[in-house]
């Protein structure tokens, strides 16, 4: 029996992808919810639903585990790329991937796939591609007021939307009380995703990370990128920056006209086949 999915890590931010020429499924948002749940389900912080021929192009549909779509994912779009290469979707170490959030180019840097560069696209700073609330702006140290307290905030997009907050110091209790509350904040009408920054030098960075519809994560690829570019933009980084996770470091550089290129590693941890949990029937 040929598996139903696999299952794979970017530094412990965890994807299931699900074949739909291999396995097909009704992916309904309370579907992806019991998948995604660690205690009733696989448990993973999303799902790559694909590959999905469109046109020219590969297309891979990303979920996220509340059920919502994401227009892009960094380690998701690694995995993709890996899972791709590996069942010889594609046969050479360069190729396209169709996003909600665009189209990326994907570069395999070795034999076994271990190691993957995503061109994730351009950064924009402009409050109406973001989108922010307010006058057409580029979102660059603005102040945000929560609960009372004034943060000095960098928003932007690359395909999808985030909030970054440079602090002194940062930590996973300061990321999860703060990463709702901007998450769902007024300002974020499609809501948006959340990195707290500590500039260690020019050339590294650290951060923690709430992501929108999926809480928070060891590692990002997405938010990675956003931390770094919105870094450079405040003239704190070079162009070429290692940013430090919980789940381990991923390299991003930014060119002059404001596109990102990720690089990192992608793991295969296991496969499987959906069964029944809790009385409800996944097949």
């Amino acid at each position: 029996m040929k598996s139903h999915f696999k299952k794979y890590h970017g530094l412990g931010n965890d994807y299931l992808v699900i074949n739909p020429n291999v396995y097909d499924i009704d992916l309904k948002p309370e579907t992806i919810r019991l998948i995604c749940d660690r205690h009733f389900g696989i448990g993973s912080d999303g799902i790559l639903y694909g590959p999905i021929k469109v046109g020219e192009n590969l297309n891979v549909r990303i979920f996220n585990p509340d059920g919502s779509k994401a227009e892009k994912s960094g380690n998701g779009l690694r995995i993709f790329a890996k899972y791709l290469y590996e069942h010889e979707y594609v046969r050479q170490k360069d190729f396209k991937i169709q996003t909600l959030g665009g189209i990326v180019q994907a570069h395999i840097e070795d034999e076994a796939a271990n190691l993957i560069k995503i061109n994730m696209g351009k950064i924009t700073f402009i409050s109406t591609e973001i989108p922010v609330i307010g006058t057409a702006r580029e979102v660059v140290d603005e102040e945000l007021e929560i609960n009372g307290s004034t943060y000095k905030v960098t928003c932007l997009s690359i395909g999808n939307p985030h909030c970054v907050i440079p602090m002194d110091e940062i930590n996973e209790e300061k990321a999860k009380q703060l990463g709702p509350l901007i998450e769902n904040h007024c300002m974020f009408p499609n809501r948006i995703n959340m990195q707290l920054l500590k500039v260690i030098d020019q050339e590294n960075i650290e951060i923690r990370i709430w992501e929108r519809g999926a809480g928070y994560t060891l590692a990002s690829g997405s938010s990675s990128c956003a931390a770094a570019g919105a870094a450079h933009k405040l003239g704190l980084v070079e162009n070429k920056v290692n940013v430090k996770m919980p789940g381990g470091e991923l390299l991003v550089e930014i060119t002059e006209t404001h596109k990102v290129f990720l690089s990192g590693p992608a793991v295969k941890v296991f496969e499987g086949c959906f069964n029944s949990y809790s009385g409800k029937n996944l097949i």
